[in-house]
């Protein structure tokens, strides 16, 4: 009987051993869940790069933006977003889509396929896949091996363990206070944007046609936009 006990007191702190970890992982990340206090916690996070943008303006394929960030967060981008139901795309998508996704509150993950490979690659995948309103690329030429973007934010990252990472998903993905669309849909527009064969990405400079950052509100319509619960 003793030794019984005592596998089962052995028993039940190995469990507690295992659990604390990720009990604690929990509590530290719970403290960039935004609130009416606390509206966003990204401020707390370090290295986040944080630009404000007016919202609405949209082009429509093949047009260009001159984005001012690599990759951009932010600004006029095309009338139809990129799925973003936990999508791990394989190749690298047409920005202008990406960046609607952020405007309905998505956070999109990029990394450069020559710096990040194998299980680091695999990682930010299982981090991304079938979450909603969240999206993974590669995206050739990034000046850090990993970026993440949500509307107006942007922390670039050396490695998919950094807590960071899920300190920047936790306090802006959804956040309603941070992106202009709030309730906005992530689903698949229907003969808008088809996530199997996605708009190529296109990595040549804009040319003198593309759209300025600063564009005027007047642009394209965007596609009819459904909304889903909060």
């Amino acid at each position: 009987m003793i030794g019984a006990g005592m596998a089962i007191v052995a028993l039940i702190g190995l469990i507690a051993y295992n659990l604390a970890p990720k009990v604690a992982d929990r509590a530290e990340t719970q403290k960039y869940v935004p609130s009416a206090d606390n509206p966003d916690p990204s401020t707390a996070i370090a290295g986040v790069e944080k630009v404000d943008y007016p919202a609405g303006t949209h082009v429509q394929a093949p047009q260009r933006v001159a984005y001012d960030r690599i990759p951009p967060m932010g600004g006029p981008h095309d009338q139809y977003w990129a799925t973003c139901t936990g999508t791990v795309y394989p190749a690298p998508i047409r920005s202008e889509n990406a960046v609607h996704s952020l405007e309905h509150g998505a956070v999109w993950i990029t990394y450069d396929p020559a710096k990040v490979v194998g299980d680091e690659v695999a990682a930010l995948a299982a981090r991304v896949d079938g979450q909603p309103y969240m999206l993974l690329s590669p995206y050739p030429g990034l000046p850090s091996p990993i970026s993440v973007q949500s509307w107006g934010h942007r922390l670039a990252l050396d490695a998919a363990q950094d807590d960071r990472l899920g300190q920047f998903v936790a306090a802006l993905r959804r956040n309603p206070n941070t992106h202009p669309e709030a309730g906005a849909t992530c689903s698949t527009v229907p003969g808008g944007f088809d996530p199997s064969a996605p708009p190529p990405f296109d990595p040549a400079p804009p040319g003198p046609d593309a759209v300025p950052i600063t564009a005027d509100p007047q642009s394209a319509p965007a596609a009819p936009m459904p909304t889903e619960p909060r």
